[in-house]
Protein backbone atom coordinates (compact mmCIF):
# COMPACT_ATOMS: atom_id res chain seq x y z
CA UNK A 1 0.00 0.00 0.00
CA UNK A 2 1.19 3.46 -0.88
CA UNK A 3 2.51 5.48 2.16
CA UNK A 4 -0.02 8.64 1.74
CA UNK A 5 -2.89 5.90 1.30
CA UNK A 6 -1.91 4.27 4.82
CA UNK A 7 -1.35 7.22 6.63
CA UNK A 8 -4.95 8.57 5.39
CA UNK A 9 -6.14 5.39 6.19
CA UNK A 10 -4.71 5.47 9.85
CA UNK A 11 -5.50 8.87 10.35
CA UNK A 12 -9.42 7.31 9.78
CA UNK A 13 -8.93 5.03 12.07
CA UNK A 14 -8.05 7.84 14.41
CA UNK A 15 -10.93 10.25 13.34
CA UNK A 16 -13.45 6.86 14.15
CA UNK A 17 -11.61 6.20 17.23
CA UNK A 18 -12.10 9.95 18.94
CA UNK A 19 -15.52 9.93 17.98
CA UNK A 20 -16.62 5.70 18.97
CA UNK A 21 -14.77 6.93 22.00
CA UNK A 22 -16.78 10.15 22.83
CA UNK A 23 -20.22 8.69 21.74
CA UNK A 24 -19.85 5.72 23.87
CA UNK A 25 -18.53 8.20 27.83
CA UNK A 26 -18.88 11.92 26.12
CA UNK A 27 -19.04 12.80 29.96
CA UNK A 28 -15.26 14.06 30.10
CA UNK A 29 -15.70 16.14 26.49
CA UNK A 30 -18.69 17.65 27.66
CA UNK A 31 -16.92 18.59 30.51
CA UNK A 32 -14.58 20.36 28.29
CA UNK A 33 -16.85 22.07 26.23
CA UNK A 34 -18.75 23.27 29.07
CA UNK A 35 -15.28 24.62 30.25
CA UNK A 36 -14.25 25.79 27.24
CA UNK A 37 -17.74 27.79 26.34
CA UNK A 38 -17.08 29.56 29.80
CA UNK A 39 -13.56 31.07 29.04
CA UNK A 40 -14.30 31.98 25.45
CA UNK A 41 -17.79 33.37 25.26
CA UNK A 42 -19.00 30.64 22.44
CA UNK A 43 -21.61 28.04 22.85
CA UNK A 44 -19.96 25.03 21.40
CA UNK A 45 -22.82 22.19 21.27
CA UNK A 46 -22.19 18.86 23.70
CA UNK A 47 -21.10 15.47 22.03
CA UNK A 48 -24.14 13.43 21.77
CA UNK A 49 -25.16 11.68 25.25
CA UNK A 50 -27.39 8.31 23.93
CA UNK A 51 -28.10 6.54 26.75
CA UNK A 52 -27.43 2.61 26.77
CA UNK A 53 -30.89 0.63 27.09
CA UNK A 54 -30.62 -1.54 30.05
CA UNK A 55 -32.79 -4.60 30.50
CA UNK A 56 -34.67 -5.95 33.97
CA UNK A 57 -31.86 -7.34 35.68
CA UNK A 58 -29.99 -4.33 35.21
CA UNK A 59 -32.28 -1.47 35.67
CA UNK A 60 -35.06 -3.51 37.64
CA UNK A 61 -38.10 -3.85 36.76
CA UNK A 62 -41.19 -6.91 37.04
CA UNK A 63 -41.07 -10.56 35.36
CA UNK A 64 -44.72 -12.07 35.14
CA UNK A 65 -45.93 -15.15 33.90
CA UNK A 66 -49.29 -15.70 32.86
CA UNK A 67 -51.17 -19.01 32.00
CA UNK A 68 -53.79 -18.40 29.28
CA UNK A 69 -56.99 -20.32 29.44
CA UNK A 70 -57.76 -21.95 26.08
CA UNK A 71 -60.42 -23.98 26.65
CA UNK A 72 -62.63 -22.32 24.47
CA UNK A 73 -60.31 -22.16 21.43
CA UNK A 74 -60.18 -24.81 18.88
CA UNK A 75 -56.81 -26.90 19.19
CA UNK A 76 -55.53 -25.48 15.53
CA UNK A 77 -56.07 -22.04 16.58
CA UNK A 78 -53.54 -22.26 20.16
CA UNK A 79 -50.86 -20.26 18.09
CA UNK A 80 -52.73 -17.15 16.62
CA UNK A 81 -55.02 -16.98 19.63
CA UNK A 82 -51.44 -16.70 21.86
CA UNK A 83 -49.96 -14.32 19.11
CA UNK A 84 -52.85 -12.25 18.81
CA UNK A 85 -53.01 -11.79 22.77
CA UNK A 86 -49.47 -11.05 22.63
CA UNK A 87 -49.64 -8.32 20.33
CA UNK A 88 -52.81 -6.60 22.30
CA UNK A 89 -50.80 -6.71 25.70
CA UNK A 90 -47.36 -5.40 23.80
CA UNK A 91 -49.97 -2.63 22.72
CA UNK A 92 -51.20 -2.09 25.90
CA UNK A 93 -47.71 -2.41 27.84
CA UNK A 94 -46.67 0.35 25.24
CA UNK A 95 -49.36 2.71 25.84
CA UNK A 96 -49.04 2.38 29.90
CA UNK A 97 -45.39 3.85 29.00
CA UNK A 98 -43.25 0.99 29.62
CA UNK A 99 -40.05 1.16 26.67
CA UNK A 100 -38.99 -2.26 24.77
CA UNK A 101 -40.86 -4.68 27.05
CA UNK A 102 -40.34 -8.26 26.12
CA UNK A 103 -43.15 -10.14 26.25
CA UNK A 104 -42.83 -13.96 24.29
CA UNK A 105 -45.68 -16.81 24.41
CA UNK A 106 -44.26 -20.31 26.11
CA UNK A 107 -45.73 -23.49 25.14
CA UNK A 108 -44.37 -26.40 28.15
CA UNK A 109 -45.84 -29.53 28.73
CA UNK A 110 -49.01 -28.88 27.11
CA UNK A 111 -49.47 -25.28 29.01
CA UNK A 112 -49.82 -22.16 27.02
CA UNK A 113 -48.13 -19.03 28.91
CA UNK A 114 -47.25 -15.62 28.63
CA UNK A 115 -44.10 -14.07 29.45
CA UNK A 116 -43.72 -10.21 30.04
CA UNK A 117 -40.78 -8.39 31.03
CA UNK A 118 -41.53 -5.12 32.13
CA UNK A 119 -37.74 -2.96 32.93
CA UNK A 120 -38.00 0.22 34.83
CA UNK A 121 -41.86 0.29 36.03
CA UNK A 122 -42.81 1.99 38.76
CA UNK A 123 -46.51 1.50 38.97
CA UNK A 124 -46.78 -2.23 39.23
CA UNK A 125 -50.11 -2.95 40.07
CA UNK A 126 -51.42 -1.04 37.41
CA UNK A 127 -49.38 -2.92 35.03
CA UNK A 128 -50.23 -6.19 36.16
CA UNK A 129 -54.44 -5.00 36.21
CA UNK A 130 -54.07 -3.70 32.73
CA UNK A 131 -52.25 -7.01 31.29
CA UNK A 132 -54.72 -8.72 32.41
CA UNK A 133 -58.19 -7.81 31.09
CA UNK A 134 -59.40 -9.68 28.18
CA UNK A 135 -59.20 -7.65 24.73
CA UNK A 136 -62.01 -5.72 23.58
CA UNK A 137 -63.11 -5.30 20.04
CA UNK A 138 -65.62 -3.05 18.77
CA UNK A 139 -66.92 -1.77 15.79
CA UNK A 140 -67.62 1.64 15.04
CA UNK A 141 -69.81 4.07 12.77
CA UNK A 142 -68.82 7.36 11.17
CA UNK A 143 -70.14 10.58 13.63
CA UNK A 144 -72.36 13.40 11.75
CA UNK A 145 -70.38 16.43 11.03
CA UNK A 146 -72.06 18.36 13.25
CA UNK A 147 -71.94 16.35 16.45
CA UNK A 148 -67.63 16.20 15.43
CA UNK A 149 -67.68 19.54 15.30
CA UNK A 150 -69.42 19.96 18.75
CA UNK A 151 -67.02 17.18 20.21
CA UNK A 152 -63.73 19.83 18.96
CA UNK A 153 -64.91 22.66 20.10
CA UNK A 154 -65.84 21.71 23.70
CA UNK A 155 -62.01 19.83 23.32
CA UNK A 156 -60.97 23.27 22.51
CA UNK A 157 -62.44 25.26 25.43
CA UNK A 158 -61.32 23.14 28.07
CA UNK A 159 -57.59 23.38 26.77
CA UNK A 160 -55.07 24.14 29.58
CA UNK A 161 -57.60 24.24 32.29
CA UNK A 162 -57.05 22.25 35.41
CA UNK A 163 -59.67 18.90 35.77
CA UNK A 164 -61.48 21.24 38.79
CA UNK A 165 -61.84 24.18 36.53
CA UNK A 166 -63.64 21.65 33.23
CA UNK A 167 -66.05 20.29 35.56
CA UNK A 168 -67.44 24.04 35.97
CA UNK A 169 -67.41 23.85 32.38
CA UNK A 170 -71.80 23.12 31.25
CA UNK A 171 -71.71 19.62 29.31
CA UNK A 172 -67.80 19.34 29.93
CA UNK A 173 -67.99 15.25 29.19
CA UNK A 174 -68.90 15.85 25.72
CA UNK A 175 -65.09 16.80 25.08
CA UNK A 176 -63.93 13.01 26.16
CA UNK A 177 -66.28 11.37 23.60
CA UNK A 178 -64.61 10.51 19.98
CA UNK A 179 -64.60 13.27 17.64
CA UNK A 180 -64.94 10.84 14.56
CA UNK A 181 -66.55 7.31 15.48
CA UNK A 182 -69.01 6.83 17.84
CA UNK A 183 -69.74 3.17 19.25
CA UNK A 184 -72.47 0.28 17.81
CA UNK A 185 -73.91 -2.42 18.87
CA UNK A 186 -71.33 -4.43 17.46
CA UNK A 187 -68.56 -6.43 19.26
CA UNK A 188 -66.12 -8.53 19.31
CA UNK A 189 -68.57 -11.36 20.64
CA UNK A 190 -70.47 -11.31 17.58
CA UNK A 191 -67.45 -12.02 15.40
CA UNK A 192 -66.80 -15.82 14.78
CA UNK A 193 -62.96 -15.54 13.14
CA UNK A 194 -61.09 -13.56 10.79
CA UNK A 195 -59.13 -14.95 8.10
CA UNK A 196 -56.44 -14.70 6.04
CA UNK A 197 -57.72 -14.63 2.18
CA UNK A 198 -56.42 -13.83 -1.77
CA UNK A 199 -58.66 -11.50 -4.09
CA UNK A 200 -58.54 -14.09 -6.81
CA UNK A 201 -58.11 -11.61 -9.74
CA UNK A 202 -55.09 -9.24 -8.08
CA UNK A 203 -54.03 -12.02 -5.68
CA UNK A 204 -53.81 -9.10 -2.87
CA UNK A 205 -54.23 -10.07 0.58
CA UNK A 206 -57.71 -9.11 2.18
CA UNK A 207 -59.04 -10.21 5.54
CA UNK A 208 -62.47 -12.68 5.39
CA UNK A 209 -65.06 -11.66 8.48
CA UNK A 210 -67.40 -14.11 9.52
CA UNK A 211 -70.38 -13.12 12.31
CA UNK A 212 -72.45 -15.48 13.94
CA UNK A 213 -76.39 -14.93 13.22
CA UNK A 214 -77.03 -12.19 15.73
CA UNK A 215 -73.69 -9.98 14.72
CA UNK A 216 -74.84 -10.96 11.10
CA UNK A 217 -78.10 -9.15 11.29
CA UNK A 218 -76.53 -6.10 13.39
CA UNK A 219 -73.60 -5.95 10.60
CA UNK A 220 -76.01 -5.68 8.05
CA UNK A 221 -78.09 -3.19 9.39
CA UNK A 222 -74.53 -0.89 10.29
CA UNK A 223 -73.73 -1.35 6.38
CA UNK A 224 -76.72 -0.34 5.00
CA UNK A 225 -76.77 2.78 6.64
CA UNK A 226 -73.49 3.44 6.26
CA UNK A 227 -72.52 2.89 2.24
CA UNK A 228 -69.65 4.95 1.43
CA UNK A 229 -68.40 5.96 5.20
CA UNK A 230 -65.61 4.05 7.04
CA UNK A 231 -66.26 1.66 9.44
CA UNK A 232 -63.83 1.88 11.90
CA UNK A 233 -61.89 -1.24 14.21
CA UNK A 234 -61.29 -0.24 17.50
CA UNK A 235 -58.91 -3.00 20.12
CA UNK A 236 -58.76 -1.55 23.75
CA UNK A 237 -60.35 1.80 22.21
CA UNK A 238 -56.89 1.65 19.75
CA UNK A 239 -57.99 1.61 16.11
CA UNK A 240 -56.44 -0.75 13.58
CA UNK A 241 -58.64 -0.23 10.45
CA UNK A 242 -61.06 1.98 9.16
CA UNK A 243 -62.33 -0.23 5.81
CA UNK A 244 -65.00 1.95 3.63
CA UNK A 245 -68.54 0.51 3.42
CA UNK A 246 -69.09 -0.05 -0.56
CA UNK A 247 -72.65 -1.93 -0.02
CA UNK A 248 -74.97 -3.38 2.20
CA UNK A 249 -73.09 -6.42 3.22
CA UNK A 250 -75.72 -9.40 4.50
CA UNK A 251 -74.79 -13.34 5.33
CA UNK A 252 -72.45 -12.55 8.08
CA UNK A 253 -69.51 -12.43 6.01
CA UNK A 254 -67.61 -9.37 4.55
CA UNK A 255 -63.47 -8.24 3.77
CA UNK A 256 -61.43 -5.85 4.15
CA UNK A 257 -59.40 -4.88 1.63
CA UNK A 258 -56.89 -2.23 0.43
CA UNK A 259 -53.03 -2.21 0.01
CA UNK A 260 -51.59 -4.73 3.24
CA UNK A 261 -48.89 -6.36 2.45
CA UNK A 262 -49.09 -9.83 3.90
CA UNK A 263 -47.60 -9.27 7.21
CA UNK A 264 -49.81 -6.60 7.85
CA UNK A 265 -52.90 -8.93 7.23
CA UNK A 266 -51.85 -11.24 9.17
CA UNK A 267 -50.96 -9.04 12.26
CA UNK A 268 -54.73 -7.47 11.34
CA UNK A 269 -56.17 -11.10 11.36
CA UNK A 270 -54.68 -11.82 15.14
CA UNK A 271 -55.60 -8.55 16.22
CA UNK A 272 -59.07 -9.22 15.18
CA UNK A 273 -59.32 -13.13 16.58
CA UNK A 274 -57.54 -11.57 19.61
CA UNK A 275 -60.24 -9.52 20.14
CA UNK A 276 -62.73 -11.90 19.04
CA UNK A 277 -62.00 -14.69 21.13
CA UNK A 278 -61.28 -13.92 24.78
CA UNK A 279 -58.65 -15.57 25.87
CA UNK A 280 -58.55 -15.32 29.67
CA UNK A 281 -55.08 -15.30 31.32
CA UNK A 282 -53.89 -15.71 34.80
CA UNK A 283 -50.89 -14.46 36.37
CA UNK A 284 -48.82 -17.70 38.07
CA UNK A 285 -46.08 -15.58 38.79
CA UNK A 286 -44.06 -12.82 39.47
CA UNK A 287 -40.55 -11.28 40.50
CA UNK A 288 -39.72 -7.83 40.92
CA UNK A 289 -36.17 -6.85 40.50
CA UNK A 290 -34.86 -3.54 42.52
CA UNK A 291 -33.40 -1.01 41.03
CA UNK A 292 -30.12 -0.93 43.91
CA UNK A 293 -30.15 -5.13 42.77
CA UNK A 294 -29.78 -3.82 39.23
CA UNK A 295 -27.57 -1.28 39.21
CA UNK A 296 -25.28 -3.82 41.40
CA UNK A 297 -25.43 -6.73 39.38
CA UNK A 298 -24.05 -3.75 36.55
CA UNK A 299 -21.73 -2.76 38.75
CA UNK A 300 -19.84 -6.04 38.85
CA UNK A 301 -20.27 -7.15 35.20
CA UNK A 302 -18.36 -3.82 34.27
CA UNK A 303 -15.81 -4.19 37.27
CA UNK A 304 -15.09 -7.86 35.57
CA UNK A 305 -15.30 -6.92 32.01
CA UNK A 306 -12.24 -4.26 33.23
CA UNK A 307 -10.53 -7.05 34.74
CA UNK A 308 -10.18 -8.93 32.06
CA UNK A 309 -9.85 -6.26 29.38
CA UNK A 310 -6.35 -5.16 31.36
CA UNK A 311 -5.10 -8.80 32.04
CA UNK A 312 -5.65 -9.26 28.16
CA UNK A 313 -3.52 -5.94 27.49
CA UNK A 314 -1.11 -7.33 29.67
CA UNK A 315 -0.64 -10.62 28.40
CA UNK A 316 -0.70 -9.54 24.74
CA UNK A 317 2.38 -6.54 25.57
CA UNK A 318 4.13 -9.18 27.27
CA UNK A 319 4.19 -11.99 25.29
CA UNK A 320 4.27 -10.32 21.53
CA UNK A 321 5.94 -6.74 22.76
CA UNK A 322 4.94 -3.69 19.98
CA UNK A 323 2.61 -5.83 18.21
CA UNK A 324 0.24 -6.57 21.61
CA UNK A 325 0.59 -2.67 22.08
CA UNK A 326 -1.14 -2.46 18.89
CA UNK A 327 -3.23 -4.70 19.82
CA UNK A 328 -4.20 -3.33 22.85
CA UNK A 329 -4.83 0.11 20.81
CA UNK A 330 -6.68 -1.79 18.05
CA UNK A 331 -9.12 -3.54 21.04
CA UNK A 332 -9.37 0.40 22.41
CA UNK A 333 -11.38 1.19 19.55
CA UNK A 334 -12.80 -2.07 19.11
CA UNK A 335 -14.56 -1.64 22.45
CA UNK A 336 -15.59 1.65 22.05
CA UNK A 337 -17.02 0.89 18.45
CA UNK A 338 -19.46 -1.98 19.82
CA UNK A 339 -20.55 -0.20 22.59
CA UNK A 340 -21.54 2.50 20.02
CA UNK A 341 -23.38 0.00 17.84
CA UNK A 342 -25.20 -1.09 21.28
CA UNK A 343 -26.21 2.43 21.82
CA UNK A 344 -27.41 3.29 18.11
CA UNK A 345 -29.40 -0.42 17.46
CA UNK A 346 -29.78 -0.16 20.04
CA UNK A 347 -29.50 -3.48 21.96
CA UNK A 348 -31.17 -3.85 25.02
CA UNK A 349 -28.40 -4.89 27.70
CA UNK A 350 -28.97 -7.81 30.22
CA UNK A 351 -26.20 -9.22 32.10
CA UNK A 352 -26.09 -12.36 29.80
CA UNK A 353 -25.51 -9.68 26.69
CA UNK A 354 -22.52 -8.48 28.92
CA UNK A 355 -21.22 -11.55 29.12
CA UNK A 356 -21.30 -12.12 25.39
CA UNK A 357 -19.87 -8.58 24.56
CA UNK A 358 -16.75 -9.39 27.15
CA UNK A 359 -16.52 -13.23 25.16
CA UNK A 360 -16.29 -11.66 22.36
CA UNK A 361 -13.50 -9.45 23.16
CA UNK A 362 -11.89 -12.96 23.67
CA UNK A 363 -12.63 -13.88 20.07
CA UNK A 364 -11.10 -9.67 19.28
CA UNK A 365 -8.02 -10.80 21.10
CA UNK A 366 -7.65 -14.62 19.52
CA UNK A 367 -7.35 -12.96 16.10
CA UNK A 368 -4.40 -10.93 16.89
CA UNK A 369 -2.54 -13.69 18.37
CA UNK A 370 -3.19 -16.21 15.30
CA UNK A 371 -1.64 -12.96 12.82
CA UNK A 372 1.42 -12.49 15.44
CA UNK A 373 2.19 -15.77 15.61
CA UNK A 374 2.38 -16.58 11.87
CA UNK A 375 4.26 -13.12 11.77
CA UNK A 376 6.84 -14.50 14.35
CA UNK A 377 7.12 -18.13 12.40
CA UNK A 378 7.71 -15.44 8.93
CA UNK A 379 10.32 -13.78 10.45
CA UNK A 380 12.15 -16.46 11.76
CA UNK A 381 12.49 -18.22 8.56
CA UNK A 382 14.55 -14.74 7.91
CA UNK A 383 12.11 -13.12 5.53
CA UNK A 384 12.09 -9.17 5.13
CA UNK A 385 9.47 -7.68 7.58
CA UNK A 386 6.82 -6.80 4.64
CA UNK A 387 6.74 -10.53 3.05
CA UNK A 388 6.45 -11.45 6.42
CA UNK A 389 3.56 -9.38 7.45
CA UNK A 390 2.00 -9.93 3.74
CA UNK A 391 2.43 -13.83 4.84
CA UNK A 392 1.51 -13.74 8.03
CA UNK A 393 -1.96 -12.07 7.57
CA UNK A 394 -2.49 -14.49 4.25
CA UNK A 395 -2.03 -17.52 6.32
CA UNK A 396 -3.75 -16.41 9.35
CA UNK A 397 -6.64 -15.34 7.75
CA UNK A 398 -8.45 -18.78 7.34
CA UNK A 399 -8.51 -19.91 10.75
CA UNK A 400 -9.53 -16.70 11.77
CA UNK A 401 -12.21 -16.54 9.26
CA UNK A 402 -13.18 -20.54 10.20
CA UNK A 403 -13.06 -19.81 14.00
CA UNK A 404 -15.07 -17.08 13.88
CA UNK A 405 -18.22 -18.16 11.70
CA UNK A 406 -18.76 -21.36 13.24
CA UNK A 407 -19.01 -19.16 16.66
CA UNK A 408 -21.52 -16.81 14.45
CA UNK A 409 -23.37 -19.65 12.93
CA UNK A 410 -23.91 -20.89 17.06
CA UNK A 411 -25.17 -17.31 17.97
CA UNK A 412 -27.08 -17.55 15.61
CA UNK A 413 -28.47 -20.86 16.52
CA UNK A 414 -29.15 -19.61 20.17
CA UNK A 415 -30.37 -16.89 19.00
CA UNK A 416 -33.20 -18.17 16.37
CA UNK A 417 -34.49 -20.57 19.17
CA UNK A 418 -33.14 -19.48 22.88
CA UNK A 419 -34.92 -17.33 25.50
CA UNK A 420 -35.11 -13.67 25.79
CA UNK A 421 -31.89 -13.72 28.20
CA UNK A 422 -30.59 -16.09 25.55
CA UNK A 423 -31.17 -14.03 22.89
CA UNK A 424 -29.41 -11.24 24.44
CA UNK A 425 -26.27 -13.26 25.05
CA UNK A 426 -26.28 -14.34 20.71
CA UNK A 427 -26.45 -10.89 19.87
CA UNK A 428 -23.95 -9.39 21.90
CA UNK A 429 -21.72 -12.10 20.81
CA UNK A 430 -23.37 -11.95 17.00
CA UNK A 431 -21.93 -8.44 17.00
CA UNK A 432 -18.75 -8.35 18.35
CA UNK A 433 -17.97 -11.51 16.24
CA UNK A 434 -18.92 -9.21 13.32
CA UNK A 435 -16.83 -6.44 14.36
CA UNK A 436 -13.60 -8.26 15.98
CA UNK A 437 -12.45 -9.67 12.40
CA UNK A 438 -12.93 -5.77 11.11
CA UNK A 439 -10.21 -4.82 13.72
CA UNK A 440 -7.99 -7.60 13.53
CA UNK A 441 -8.38 -7.31 9.26
CA UNK A 442 -8.18 -3.89 9.29
CA UNK A 443 -7.14 -1.61 11.81
CA UNK A 444 -4.12 -3.96 13.70
CA UNK A 445 -3.26 -4.37 10.00
CA UNK A 446 -2.93 -0.85 9.01
CA UNK A 447 -0.87 0.18 12.37
CA UNK A 448 1.81 -2.91 11.79
CA UNK A 449 2.14 -1.42 8.29
CA UNK A 450 2.72 1.96 9.44
CA UNK A 451 6.35 0.35 10.58
CA UNK A 452 7.31 -0.81 7.41
CA UNK A 453 10.49 0.70 5.71
CA UNK A 454 11.09 2.58 9.70
CA UNK A 455 13.97 2.01 11.79
CA UNK A 456 11.59 -0.07 14.26
CA UNK A 457 11.11 -2.69 11.72
CA UNK A 458 15.30 -3.83 12.07
CA UNK A 459 14.91 -4.30 15.88
CA UNK A 460 13.96 -8.25 16.09
CA UNK A 461 13.39 -8.64 19.59
CA UNK A 462 10.18 -6.11 19.29
CA UNK A 463 8.42 -8.52 16.82
CA UNK A 464 10.09 -12.44 17.66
Amino acid sequence: MPKKKLYTTIILIFVLAFFTFNLSYPKYFNRGIDFLNTKVGFSFPHFWDIPFRLGLDLQGGAHLLYEADLSQIEKDEYGSAMEGLRDVIERRVNLFGVQEPIIQVQEQSGHHRLIVELAGVENLSQAIEMIGQTPFLEFKEQRPEEETEKILEKQKELEGKTFEEIQEVEGWQLAFEDPYFMSTQLSGRYLDKAELAFDQTTYQPQISLQFNDEGSEIFKNLTSRNIGKPLAIYIDQVIISAPTVHEEISGGRAQITGNFTIEESKKLVRDLNAGALPVPIELISQQQVGPTLGAVSLEKSLKAGMIGLLAVILFMVFFYRLPGILAALSLGIYVALILNLFKIIPVTLTLAGIGGFILSIGMAIDANILIFARLREELKEEKSFSMALEEGFKRAWPSIRDGNLTTLIVALILFSFGTSFIKGFALTLSIGIIISMFSAIFITQNFLRYFEGTKLEKITWLWK
